[in-house]
């Protein structure tokens, strides 16, 4: 049996966020494969964490600067190392390399930090976004680590065209693969338009985007909403709201913090619309793929929709424009027609985006390619091995000095 190892930035929590969700369904097809999965990370277990010990998946506590990780990863040997962000990565990719130099090595980048990070200091600053704000420390760190990875996953088209176009990532290093769902995806038993009402949005408060984008919402998008429509309420779910989210809560505005909920599809079945006005960000959003499953049409903005539809039309409007936002999500909510011609549209763009046997096809296709000519492949990327050289070189003796001065932290204390 095949060995797959992740290194996970944090435990998967598929009820609390898309990355999440992502990995679960990462996971789900590496089990499919019949691959033997040990989940690693140095970070604690959450309460929302999902149980992967009910799925046969072994968990395991590594640490950071510590060669008790090269003993165990050179005694699992195992053929695939997934990192979980760039981030993982950077910790540990050149102890894999070291320890066992045969293993394929993936990374999967949720979304692209780098894009994200260029977005969100341009609203800090109350500017326009521009291509300047691509090439940041971050942007470094995240595409030297796409290079030493032999495949990189990327969940949007767009950021899978950044990544070739800008900076001249070589396609066969990256892999386009969107969310992987299943079903059939149609109204059937679905709450109808008249059952359904009031505004809904969703996002983990952890997700500096998804809190400014409440306070977009709080501040600018539903009083002009609220105005028209003054029986309506907004809903916010999400999980990890803090003091400064609930302090939002204004329940005679109908602006209403709901927090965690446990089973989502359940409640987001009971509303009509759903807003997504993001002011950064990047990858795919999970809130408008739980919106389509469950039926709901989206209002949103360019950020929300990046990536998501393709050549299909949008299951919703998409502006930028906060008044015409509100105008639009007013007539979504309000025209039964415009409604259930959206609702479909949504259910079409899963159909046609995001059914999971055929990305799954072409994920197996590729792992198998690599795993027949990884040397080859290898070879072929460069500055992939120039980059892997000098880090192993940098981050093992930084490393071993962090690992060094611990020890004697520990032996003074």
């Amino acid at each position: 049996m095949r060995t797959l190892l992740i290194i996970g930035f944090v435990w998967p929590e598929p009820k609390s966020s898309a990355a999440g969700s992502r990995m679960m369904q990462l996971i789900q097809f590496f089990l499919d494969q019949n691959y033997k999965i040990i989940f690693a990370t140095t970070t604690s277990k959450t309460s929302n964490a999902f149980d992967l010990n009910s799925l046969g998946i072994e968990e395991k506590r590594i640490e950071l600067n510590d060669s008790s990780f090269d003993r165990y990863v050179g005694e699992l040997m195992p053929k695939v190392v997934l990192f979980d962000r760039f981030l993982t990565e950077e910790q540990f990719g050149w102890r894999v390399a070291e320890a066992c130099p045969t293993a394929i090595r993936i990374l999967d980048t949720e979304d692209l930090h780098f894009l994200r990070k260029g977005r969100q200091q341009a609203y800090k600053e109350g500017r326009t976004f521009k291509e300047s704000d691509l090439y940041n420390d971050t942007a470094k760190r995240e595409i030297a680590s796409i290079f030493r990875c032999d495949l990189s996953l990327i969940i949007s088209e767009y950021e899978m065209e950044l990544l070739q176009e800008k900076f001249k990532i070589t396609p066969a290093i990256l892999h386009y693969l969107p969310f992987l769902l299943e079903g059939n995806f149609t109204n059937g038993i679905l709450p109808t338009y008249e059952e359904r009402k009031h505004f809904v949005t969703v996002g983990t408060f952890l997700h500096e985007p998804n809190y400014q984008a409440v306070l977009l919402l709080k501040n600018q998008i539903w009083p002009l909403i609220r105005k028209k429509l003054p029986q309506t309420e907004l809903h916010i779910y999400g999980a990890y709201s803090s003091q400064k989210v609930e302090q939002l809560n204004k329940e005679k505005e109908g602006f209403i913090i709901k927090g965690y909920v446990d089973d989502l599809p359940s409640v987001m079945q009971t509303y009509r619309v759903c807003l997504a006005y993001l002011p950064f960000g990047a990858g795919l959003k999970g809130k408008l793929i739980d919106a389509m499953i469950n039926g709901v049409p989206c209002a949103m903005n360019d950020i929300a929709a990046e990536g998501m539809f393709g050549d299909l039309e949008p299951n919703g409007n998409v502006e930028n424009d906060p008044f015409i936002f509100s105008e639009q999500a007013i007539s979504l909510y309000e025209t039964k027609e415009i409604w259930e011609s959206n609702q479909q549209k949504g259910f079409d763009i899963l159909r046609e985006r995001f059914q999971k046997d055929a990305h799954e096809k072409e994920l197996l296709n590729h792992l198998n390619k690599l795993e027949q000519a990884l040397g080859v492949h290898r070879q072929k990327n460069f500055l992939g091995a120039l980059l892997q050289h000098h880090t192993l070189q940098s981050s093992k003796y930084m490393g071993k000095w962090i690992e060094e001065k611990n020890k004697i932290t520990k032996e003074n204390s």
